[in-house]
């Protein structure tokens, strides 16, 4: 029998900076083919967009829409995992980007399952802590861009944990804690979140600080620790929870428009970022004279756009964009285009 394929679980709030540790990653794979599963929410797949252009090897991106991965690991992952599994002999590794919500645990304990156990294991978990946030003395850079996240998911089975709780979580199941955005403090600031980080963790959890996601492939990969046959040490506040109601108020809504300059398209997206029942937007744009695609990503009140790659010819160049928020209107948030 040939040996498992290990998997990478990578966990860590909303704009913690996983999808960027991911593309660095595949980027500097090394010839490894790296399957990677990405957990987010709207109809436009952003996160696995990216992270499919980025590299030219990758052995597919599998993305589950569908809410909260530790919440739906019977519905939707077992089933995305049995499809990766017939593909056993194209892939090396396999990482799994959580939303930020997700408990490591539960996720963990379905590599327990007999459908995967034989031919998979957990060699390590991962967690990314935004660093600007844990500056400021929070857990995530725009907790109401979390808080709505919670509310969006009517999958999510544990809306109520307290978010300190989650984080510890997160922090509690890691074989690695990676402090991001370091680029954006002080060096007296990072001294002062590792300190704080590393009286939080156990010994056995390492922990470093990156920029931009510049974390070496022989430092993400390669724990072999084999997570799901030690739970125990790895404590967890929320090993069982109940289900309750949810806010069906909040939504994604895909807004498609017609290629216009950046100035227009980054005023528009301003005006939006600060109406107070959105939360998030995100996309790709086209904008008139330039080959390239344009990413959007906005969270609060931090708007970022940069080009990825160039369209494709057999793509449509138009902008489509994903607004997460509460009692949306389309035709509301189009008037702001002006």
């Amino acid at each position: 029998m040939s040996a498992k394929i290990p998997v990478t679980i990578i966990t860590g709030f909303l704009g913690s900076g996983k999808t960027t540790l991911i593309r660095h990653l595949l980027q500097n794979a090394a010839g490894r083919r790296i399957a990677v599963i990405v957990n987010e929410f709207g109809d436009v797949g952003i996160d696995g967009e990216l992270l499919q252009a980025c590299c030219d090897r990758p052995a597919g991106i599998w993305e589950l829409t569908n809410g909260c991965l530790c919440c739906t690991v019977q519905e939707e992952f077992l089933p995305t995992m049995q499809s990766l599994l017939a593909r056993r002999p194209e892939i090396d590794h396999i990482v799994i980007e959580t939303s930020g919500l997700a408990l490591p645990k539960p996720l963990v304990m379905a590599f327990r399952w007999p459908q995967v156990c034989h031919a998979t294991t957990v060699d390590g978990v991962v967690t990314v802590v935004d660093g600007v946030a844990l500056a400021a003395g929070q857990v995530s850079a725009d907790l109401e861009a979390l808080f709505a996240q919670k509310d969006a998911d009517p999958n999510l089975q544990h809306e109520d944990t307290p978010l300190e709780e989650l984080f510890n979580d997160q922090l509690a199941c890691a074989d690695l804690v990676i402090l991001s955005k370091t680029d954006q403090l002080t060096p007296d600031q990072v001294q002062q979140c590792l300190r704080k980080l590393r009286q939080q963790l156990p010994a056995r959890i390492k922990l470093l600080a990156a920029q931009q996601g510049e974390v070496p492939a022989d430092l993400l990969l390669g724990f072999n620790a084999a997570v799901e046959e030690h739970l125990g040490q790895r404590p967890s506040h929320h090993d069982f929870e109940e289900e309750h109601d949810h806010d069906e108020e909040i939504q994604a809504l895909c807004l498609e428009i017609d290629m216009c300059d950046l100035q227009r398209l980054r005023q528009f997206l301003e005006r939006l970022l600060q109406i107070p029942d959105i939360y998030r937007i995100k996309g790709f744009a086209a904008i008139a004279g330039k080959p390239m695609r344009l990413v959007v990503q906005g969270v609060g009140q931090r708007l970022d756009l940069y080009y990825d790659r160039p369209w494709q010819a057999a793509e449509v160049r138009q902008t489509r964009l994903v607004v997460i928020g509460r009692q949306l209107d389309q035709k509301e948030l189009l008037s702001h285009l002006g």
